[in-house]
């Protein structure tokens, strides 16, 4: 059975406005030819759609489907038609994301190197904020998609995996935790420490850990980029804790060593989070199946 958008709008404005004659007016068409077109709509189908009243039309049992099917349809009519500007190049798109430190300086910048190719159309605007920072601004629509820690509650949004991320402590060679292969934080905090500034969403994590052990962390230097800080780890002025993907880039060539840290929230799930999979854009739902996708799966 053929539907016309035009008819299918109609339906709409005449149950948004409960008149056939309000909602032929605010189209603009005729009265004689919304009346026309609503009334072949019907025969068509087999069914009335609306009750005539006196003072306005209500939709039928079969009309309130009927109207559930065409809001759909319209809507998804209308994104095409954006989806389609993009691609033709008229309008630029962008895709909100907030993660914690961890996605952003290891995983994240690997996998959105496709989708940035594949894309041209999109800008992506990235944002650091903590686990739990990140939960709120998916949940206020403040970002289309998150990043975060999935050891966190996560009621209210959906969330897909991502990567698994470990925090390890990286230490000068010739420490005396060097050759333990791992311990807990609490071992390593009489020893001096090298860090980030502490509103980087990794930094305010780990000094939060090591407060609720009752006895903060020693900070000789905060640093803002992690080349700087394993140079200065190297030279011996302290440790840091590290995302284990970042401790082995930077360890090569240098008098370092990794330990691995035994606590429990030492070892995280990074996980996706979207408030509506459904009232995304297409190109932020592409950005979700490009970083669900497990690494190296999509070819190039």
């Amino acid at each position: 059975m053929h539907f016309d958008l035009t008819d299918l709008r109609l339906l709409m404005a005449i149950a948004d406005t409960g008149s056939l004659s309000r909602a032929a007016a605010g189209f603009p068409i005729a009265l004689s030819a919304a009346s026309n077109r609503l009334r072949l709509l019907e025969q068509r189908i087999g069914l009335p759609l609306f009750l005539r009243h006196a003072d306005g039309m209500t939709p039928t049992p079969a009309g309130r489907i009927a109207l559930d099917h065409a809001r759909r349809v319209v809507g998804e009519s209308q994104q095409l038609g954006e989806a389609l500007k993009v691609l033709a190049g008229q309008r630029r798109i962008t895709v909100r994301v907030a993660a914690n430190t961890v996605a952003n300086s290891t995983f994240l910048p690997p996998a959105l190197g496709s989708f940035l190719i594949d894309f041209p159309e999109v800008d992506l605007q990235i944002e650091e904020k903590p686990s739990e920072q990140v939960l709120q601004a998916v949940l206020a629509d403040e970002v289309d998609l998150g990043v975060l820690d999935g050891n966190i509650s996560l009621a209210g949004i959906m969330t897909l995996p991502f990567r698994h991320d470990r925090l390890v402590l990286f230490v000068p060679s010739d420490h005396a935790l060097a050759g333990q292969g791992h311990c807990l934080l609490r071992e390593a905090l009489g020893y001096p420490f090298v860090g980030m500034p502490r509103e980087r969403a990794l930094q305010a994590f780990v000094e939060e850990r090591a407060t609720r052990l009752g006895r903060p962390l020693t900070m000789r230097v905060r640093i803002p980029s992690f080349s700087a800080l394993t140079q200065l780890v190297a030279q011996g002025v302290g440790l840091a804790v590290l995302p284990e993907e970042v401790a082995r880039r930077h360890q090569s060539g240098t008098a370092t060593a990794i330990v691995a840290l035994d606590d429990p929230w030492a070892t995280r799930e990074l996980r996706l989070g979207v408030r509506d999979l459904d009232r995304l854009s297409a190109q932020a739902r592409q950005l979700v199946n490009y970083l669900s996708e497990p690494v190296g799966a999509r070819p190039r």
